[in-house]
Protein backbone atom coordinates (compact mmCIF):
# COMPACT_ATOMS: atom_id res chain seq x y z
CA UNK A 1 0.00 0.00 0.00
CA UNK A 2 1.37 3.50 -0.89
CA UNK A 3 2.09 6.10 1.75
CA UNK A 4 -1.07 8.05 0.96
CA UNK A 5 -3.29 4.99 0.90
CA UNK A 6 -4.48 5.50 4.48
CA UNK A 7 -7.66 7.33 5.36
CA UNK A 8 -5.72 9.86 7.46
CA UNK A 9 -2.84 11.49 5.58
CA UNK A 10 0.26 11.60 7.78
CA UNK A 11 2.84 14.38 7.91
CA UNK A 12 5.28 12.03 6.21
CA UNK A 13 2.87 11.65 3.30
CA UNK A 14 2.41 15.41 3.14
CA UNK A 15 6.16 15.98 3.05
CA UNK A 16 6.67 13.44 0.26
CA UNK A 17 3.84 14.99 -1.74
CA UNK A 18 5.32 18.43 -1.20
CA UNK A 19 8.73 17.26 -2.32
CA UNK A 20 7.22 15.82 -5.48
CA UNK A 21 5.24 19.00 -6.05
CA UNK A 22 8.40 21.04 -5.75
CA UNK A 23 10.31 18.61 -7.93
CA UNK A 24 12.50 17.83 -4.96
CA UNK A 25 12.11 14.16 -5.76
CA UNK A 26 13.45 13.40 -9.25
CA UNK A 27 10.99 11.94 -11.74
CA UNK A 28 10.99 8.19 -11.76
CA UNK A 29 12.37 7.85 -8.23
CA UNK A 30 10.26 5.10 -6.63
CA UNK A 31 8.15 5.93 -3.60
CA UNK A 32 9.04 3.65 -0.71
CA UNK A 33 6.51 1.91 1.38
CA UNK A 34 5.34 3.51 4.60
CA UNK A 35 7.48 1.20 6.64
CA UNK A 36 10.66 2.61 5.09
CA UNK A 37 12.19 5.91 6.12
CA UNK A 38 12.38 8.44 3.33
CA UNK A 39 13.58 11.43 5.31
CA UNK A 40 15.59 12.38 8.35
CA UNK A 41 13.05 13.95 10.69
CA UNK A 42 13.69 16.30 13.61
CA UNK A 43 11.11 17.75 16.01
CA UNK A 44 11.90 21.14 17.53
CA UNK A 45 10.47 22.54 20.76
CA UNK A 46 7.06 24.19 20.64
CA UNK A 47 7.03 27.93 20.03
CA UNK A 48 4.66 29.85 22.30
CA UNK A 49 3.68 33.31 21.09
CA UNK A 50 1.09 35.82 22.22
CA UNK A 51 -1.67 36.94 19.92
CA UNK A 52 -0.60 40.02 17.96
CA UNK A 53 3.14 39.37 18.25
CA UNK A 54 5.54 38.24 15.50
CA UNK A 55 7.11 34.80 15.25
CA UNK A 56 10.22 33.65 13.38
CA UNK A 57 10.50 30.11 12.03
CA UNK A 58 14.15 29.14 11.57
CA UNK A 59 15.44 26.07 9.80
CA UNK A 60 19.13 25.08 9.76
CA UNK A 61 20.42 24.13 6.32
CA UNK A 62 23.82 22.43 6.36
CA UNK A 63 25.27 20.08 3.74
CA UNK A 64 24.64 20.97 0.12
CA UNK A 65 21.01 22.06 -0.16
CA UNK A 66 19.32 21.86 -3.52
CA UNK A 67 15.75 22.72 -2.58
CA UNK A 68 13.97 23.92 0.59
CA UNK A 69 10.42 24.81 1.66
CA UNK A 70 8.30 25.84 4.66
CA UNK A 71 4.87 24.20 4.98
CA UNK A 72 1.90 24.94 7.21
CA UNK A 73 -0.48 22.03 7.57
CA UNK A 74 -1.62 21.35 3.98
CA UNK A 75 -0.27 24.51 2.39
CA UNK A 76 3.17 25.65 1.22
CA UNK A 77 4.32 29.01 2.58
CA UNK A 78 7.68 29.35 0.82
CA UNK A 79 9.56 27.20 -1.70
CA UNK A 80 13.05 28.61 -1.68
CA UNK A 81 12.70 32.30 -2.52
CA UNK A 82 9.28 31.78 -4.11
CA UNK A 83 6.35 32.76 -1.92
CA UNK A 84 3.39 30.43 -2.29
CA UNK A 85 1.30 31.84 0.55
CA UNK A 86 -1.12 34.66 -0.26
CA UNK A 87 -1.00 35.88 3.35
CA UNK A 88 0.71 39.33 3.45
CA UNK A 89 1.82 38.67 7.02
CA UNK A 90 4.22 35.92 5.90
CA UNK A 91 7.62 37.01 4.60
CA UNK A 92 11.07 35.60 3.90
CA UNK A 93 13.78 36.78 6.28
CA UNK A 94 16.87 34.68 5.52
CA UNK A 95 17.76 32.12 2.90
CA UNK A 96 21.39 31.03 2.66
CA UNK A 97 23.61 27.99 3.14
CA UNK A 98 23.22 28.15 6.94
CA UNK A 99 19.65 29.22 7.57
CA UNK A 100 16.18 29.37 6.04
CA UNK A 101 13.93 31.71 8.12
CA UNK A 102 10.45 33.10 7.54
CA UNK A 103 8.42 35.55 9.67
CA UNK A 104 4.70 35.59 10.49
CA UNK A 105 3.49 38.98 11.71
CA UNK A 106 0.53 39.75 13.96
CA UNK A 107 -0.01 36.12 14.93
CA UNK A 108 -3.61 35.02 15.45
CA UNK A 109 -5.33 31.83 16.58
CA UNK A 110 -5.59 30.68 12.95
CA UNK A 111 -1.79 30.49 12.85
CA UNK A 112 -1.63 27.89 15.61
CA UNK A 113 -0.56 24.44 14.57
CA UNK A 114 2.33 22.41 13.10
CA UNK A 115 4.90 23.79 10.64
CA UNK A 116 7.50 21.80 8.67
CA UNK A 117 10.73 22.85 7.08
CA UNK A 118 11.52 20.44 4.20
CA UNK A 119 15.08 20.38 2.86
CA UNK A 120 16.51 18.40 -0.08
CA UNK A 121 20.24 17.85 0.32
CA UNK A 122 22.68 16.14 -1.97
CA UNK A 123 22.01 12.88 -0.18
CA UNK A 124 18.39 12.73 1.00
CA UNK A 125 15.41 14.82 2.14
CA UNK A 126 15.34 16.15 5.72
CA UNK A 127 12.44 17.66 7.69
CA UNK A 128 12.22 19.76 10.82
CA UNK A 129 8.86 20.25 12.47
CA UNK A 130 7.71 22.76 15.05
CA UNK A 131 4.36 23.51 16.64
CA UNK A 132 3.19 27.10 17.23
CA UNK A 133 1.06 27.67 20.32
CA UNK A 134 -0.83 30.96 20.35
CA UNK A 135 -1.74 32.52 23.69
CA UNK A 136 -4.70 34.92 23.75
CA UNK A 137 -5.34 37.48 26.51
CA UNK A 138 -8.76 37.24 28.15
CA UNK A 139 -11.64 39.28 26.79
CA UNK A 140 -15.01 39.58 28.52
CA UNK A 141 -17.45 38.95 25.70
CA UNK A 142 -20.78 38.70 27.53
CA UNK A 143 -21.65 40.74 30.62
CA UNK A 144 -24.91 41.56 32.38
CA UNK A 145 -26.20 45.10 31.92
CA UNK A 146 -26.67 47.54 34.80
CA UNK A 147 -29.74 46.59 36.84
CA UNK A 148 -32.42 48.41 38.81
CA UNK A 149 -34.37 46.02 41.08
CA UNK A 150 -36.67 46.20 44.08
CA UNK A 151 -35.41 45.07 47.46
CA UNK A 152 -36.11 41.36 47.99
CA UNK A 153 -35.74 40.40 44.32
CA UNK A 154 -33.55 37.50 43.18
CA UNK A 155 -30.65 38.68 41.01
CA UNK A 156 -28.26 36.73 38.75
CA UNK A 157 -25.25 38.36 37.09
CA UNK A 158 -23.43 36.73 34.17
CA UNK A 159 -19.86 37.22 32.95
CA UNK A 160 -18.38 35.16 30.10
CA UNK A 161 -14.88 35.52 28.69
CA UNK A 162 -12.68 34.07 25.96
CA UNK A 163 -8.92 33.56 25.96
CA UNK A 164 -6.16 30.98 25.86
CA UNK A 165 -5.35 29.54 28.31
CA UNK A 166 -8.98 29.61 29.36
CA UNK A 167 -9.41 32.50 31.80
CA UNK A 168 -10.69 32.13 35.34
CA UNK A 169 -13.54 34.40 36.46
CA UNK A 170 -14.24 36.10 39.78
CA UNK A 171 -17.04 38.37 41.00
CA UNK A 172 -16.75 40.86 43.87
CA UNK A 173 -18.70 43.82 45.23
CA UNK A 174 -16.60 46.99 45.10
CA UNK A 175 -18.74 49.68 46.69
CA UNK A 176 -19.20 49.08 49.47
CA UNK A 177 -16.08 46.90 49.39
CA UNK A 178 -16.54 43.31 50.58
CA UNK A 179 -14.62 40.07 50.42
CA UNK A 180 -14.65 37.79 47.37
CA UNK A 181 -18.20 37.03 46.29
CA UNK A 182 -17.96 34.31 43.62
CA UNK A 183 -15.46 32.36 41.53
CA UNK A 184 -17.85 31.52 38.71
CA UNK A 185 -19.21 33.15 35.58
CA UNK A 186 -22.58 33.41 37.34
CA UNK A 187 -23.24 35.35 40.54
CA UNK A 188 -26.54 34.60 42.30
CA UNK A 189 -27.89 37.09 44.85
CA UNK A 190 -31.10 35.76 46.42
CA UNK A 191 -33.50 38.27 48.01
CA UNK A 192 -31.18 41.23 47.47
CA UNK A 193 -31.04 43.86 50.21
CA UNK A 194 -30.18 47.55 50.01
CA UNK A 195 -26.80 46.75 51.58
CA UNK A 196 -25.95 44.66 48.49
CA UNK A 197 -26.48 47.52 46.07
CA UNK A 198 -23.39 48.96 44.41
CA UNK A 199 -20.72 48.24 41.82
CA UNK A 200 -19.94 44.61 41.02
CA UNK A 201 -16.64 43.78 39.29
CA UNK A 202 -16.04 40.79 37.02
CA UNK A 203 -12.37 39.88 36.51
CA UNK A 204 -11.17 37.48 33.79
CA UNK A 205 -7.55 36.43 34.16
CA UNK A 206 -5.12 33.98 32.56
CA UNK A 207 -1.34 33.70 32.28
CA UNK A 208 -1.26 36.51 29.72
CA UNK A 209 -3.33 39.39 31.05
CA UNK A 210 -6.45 40.52 32.91
CA UNK A 211 -9.74 42.01 31.71
CA UNK A 212 -12.03 43.81 34.15
CA UNK A 213 -15.56 45.14 33.68
CA UNK A 214 -18.25 46.30 36.11
CA UNK A 215 -22.00 46.12 36.58
CA UNK A 216 -24.01 48.59 38.67
CA UNK A 217 -26.95 47.31 40.72
CA UNK A 218 -29.45 49.83 42.10
CA UNK A 219 -31.82 48.51 44.77
CA UNK A 220 -35.10 50.37 45.25
CA UNK A 221 -36.72 50.43 48.70
CA UNK A 222 -39.45 52.32 50.55
CA UNK A 223 -38.60 55.46 52.58
CA UNK A 224 -37.49 55.28 56.19
CA UNK A 225 -37.65 58.61 58.05
CA UNK A 226 -35.34 59.21 61.01
CA UNK A 227 -37.01 59.82 64.38
CA UNK A 228 -38.17 63.42 64.73
CA UNK A 229 -36.25 65.82 67.00
CA UNK A 230 -38.31 68.41 68.90
CA UNK A 231 -37.11 72.00 68.68
CA UNK A 232 -37.48 74.87 71.15
CA UNK A 233 -37.46 78.45 69.84
CA UNK A 234 -37.91 81.84 71.50
CA UNK A 235 -40.83 83.96 70.41
CA UNK A 236 -39.91 86.17 67.45
CA UNK A 237 -36.82 84.16 66.52
CA UNK A 238 -36.03 81.91 63.52
CA UNK A 239 -36.69 78.17 63.86
CA UNK A 240 -35.99 75.08 61.71
CA UNK A 241 -37.42 71.55 61.74
CA UNK A 242 -35.35 68.95 59.87
CA UNK A 243 -36.67 65.72 58.35
CA UNK A 244 -34.11 63.14 57.14
CA UNK A 245 -35.05 60.07 55.09
CA UNK A 246 -33.35 56.99 53.61
CA UNK A 247 -35.00 55.97 50.32
CA UNK A 248 -34.32 54.78 46.75
CA UNK A 249 -35.54 56.21 44.47
CA UNK A 250 -35.47 59.71 45.93
CA UNK A 251 -38.45 60.50 48.13
CA UNK A 252 -40.83 63.46 47.88
CA UNK A 253 -41.57 65.34 51.12
CA UNK A 254 -44.80 66.72 52.54
CA UNK A 255 -45.17 68.78 55.73
CA UNK A 256 -48.33 69.00 57.87
CA UNK A 257 -49.50 71.04 60.87
CA UNK A 258 -51.96 68.69 62.50
CA UNK A 259 -54.07 67.66 59.46
CA UNK A 260 -53.37 70.75 57.36
CA UNK A 261 -50.71 70.54 54.69
CA UNK A 262 -48.07 73.27 54.66
CA UNK A 263 -47.01 74.81 51.37
CA UNK A 264 -43.77 76.64 50.71
CA UNK A 265 -43.89 80.40 51.23
CA UNK A 266 -47.21 80.54 53.08
CA UNK A 267 -47.72 81.81 56.64
CA UNK A 268 -44.07 82.82 57.00
CA UNK A 269 -42.79 79.27 56.46
CA UNK A 270 -40.33 77.98 53.86
CA UNK A 271 -39.74 74.38 52.74
CA UNK A 272 -36.37 73.40 51.28
CA UNK A 273 -35.67 69.86 49.98
CA UNK A 274 -32.09 68.77 49.31
CA UNK A 275 -31.54 65.09 48.55
CA UNK A 276 -32.45 63.05 51.60
CA UNK A 277 -33.17 66.09 53.80
CA UNK A 278 -36.16 68.44 54.03
CA UNK A 279 -36.21 71.61 56.16
CA UNK A 280 -39.25 73.51 57.40
CA UNK A 281 -38.09 77.03 58.35
CA UNK A 282 -40.07 79.56 60.44
CA UNK A 283 -38.81 83.06 59.69
CA UNK A 284 -40.41 84.77 62.71
CA UNK A 285 -41.91 82.51 65.36
CA UNK A 286 -45.33 83.57 66.68
CA UNK A 287 -47.52 82.06 69.37
CA UNK A 288 -49.61 80.39 66.69
CA UNK A 289 -46.60 78.51 65.29
CA UNK A 290 -46.02 76.40 68.40
CA UNK A 291 -47.45 72.89 68.17
CA UNK A 292 -47.18 69.50 66.46
CA UNK A 293 -45.81 68.99 62.94
CA UNK A 294 -45.51 65.90 60.71
CA UNK A 295 -43.09 65.15 57.87
CA UNK A 296 -44.07 62.49 55.31
CA UNK A 297 -41.60 61.00 52.77
CA UNK A 298 -43.07 59.20 49.74
CA UNK A 299 -41.71 57.22 46.78
CA UNK A 300 -43.23 54.59 44.48
CA UNK A 301 -42.57 51.79 46.99
CA UNK A 302 -44.21 53.37 50.02
CA UNK A 303 -44.09 56.14 52.61
CA UNK A 304 -42.85 56.93 56.09
CA UNK A 305 -43.40 59.79 58.54
CA UNK A 306 -42.05 61.42 61.67
CA UNK A 307 -43.61 63.89 64.16
CA UNK A 308 -42.03 66.99 65.65
CA UNK A 309 -42.95 69.43 68.41
CA UNK A 310 -42.09 73.09 68.08
CA UNK A 311 -42.20 74.53 71.60
CA UNK A 312 -41.57 77.91 73.18
CA UNK A 313 -38.39 78.78 75.04
CA UNK A 314 -38.83 81.59 77.65
CA UNK A 315 -36.06 84.21 77.75
CA UNK A 316 -34.83 85.13 81.24
CA UNK A 317 -36.03 88.55 82.59
CA UNK A 318 -34.11 91.15 84.63
CA UNK A 319 -35.76 90.02 87.89
CA UNK A 320 -34.29 86.53 87.43
CA UNK A 321 -30.76 87.72 86.75
CA UNK A 322 -28.11 87.60 89.51
CA UNK A 323 -27.71 91.07 91.03
CA UNK A 324 -24.43 92.91 91.60
CA UNK A 325 -22.66 93.54 94.99
CA UNK A 326 -24.69 95.54 97.53
CA UNK A 327 -28.00 94.87 95.82
CA UNK A 328 -30.93 93.97 98.06
CA UNK A 329 -32.08 90.44 97.09
CA UNK A 330 -34.97 89.92 99.55
CA UNK A 331 -36.12 90.63 103.14
CA UNK A 332 -33.48 88.48 104.81
CA UNK A 333 -30.81 90.24 102.88
CA UNK A 334 -32.09 93.61 104.23
CA UNK A 335 -31.99 92.41 107.87
CA UNK A 336 -28.49 91.17 107.42
CA UNK A 337 -27.44 94.65 106.24
CA UNK A 338 -28.98 96.26 109.39
CA UNK A 339 -27.14 93.87 111.73
CA UNK A 340 -23.84 94.60 110.03
CA UNK A 341 -24.41 98.37 110.52
CA UNK A 342 -25.18 97.92 114.27
CA UNK A 343 -22.07 95.85 114.88
CA UNK A 344 -19.98 98.50 113.19
CA UNK A 345 -21.30 101.25 115.51
CA UNK A 346 -20.63 99.22 118.67
CA UNK A 347 -17.08 98.53 117.53
CA UNK A 348 -16.46 102.29 117.11
CA UNK A 349 -17.80 103.03 120.62
CA UNK A 350 -15.47 100.48 122.17
CA UNK A 351 -12.41 101.63 120.28
CA UNK A 352 -13.04 105.41 120.65
CA UNK A 353 -11.44 105.81 124.19
CA UNK A 354 -8.26 104.15 123.02
CA UNK A 355 -8.09 106.36 119.97
CA UNK A 356 -8.50 109.58 122.09
CA UNK A 357 -5.42 108.74 124.19
CA UNK A 358 -3.34 109.11 121.08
Amino acid sequence: MGICGYFTVSWKCLVVLSFRLLFLVPAGLPVHSQGESQTDSKVMDNITVRQGENVFLRCAQGDIVTHTAWLNRSSILYAGEDKWSVDPRVSLVTLNQEEFTIKIEDVDMTDEGPYICAVQTSSRPRTTSVHILVQVPPTIINLSKDLVVNEGSNVTLMCQASGKPEPSLTWKLLSPSVDLVSEDEYLDIPSISRQRAGTYECTAINDIATDVQTVEITVNYAPSVSEGRDVGVTLGQRGVLECEVDAVPKADFEWYRDDRRIFNGLDGMEIEDAGQLSKLTFLNISEADYGNYTCIAINKLGSSNASFVLYEVIEPTSSTLVQGPGAVQDGNSGSMGTHVHTYTCLLLVILLPFLLKF
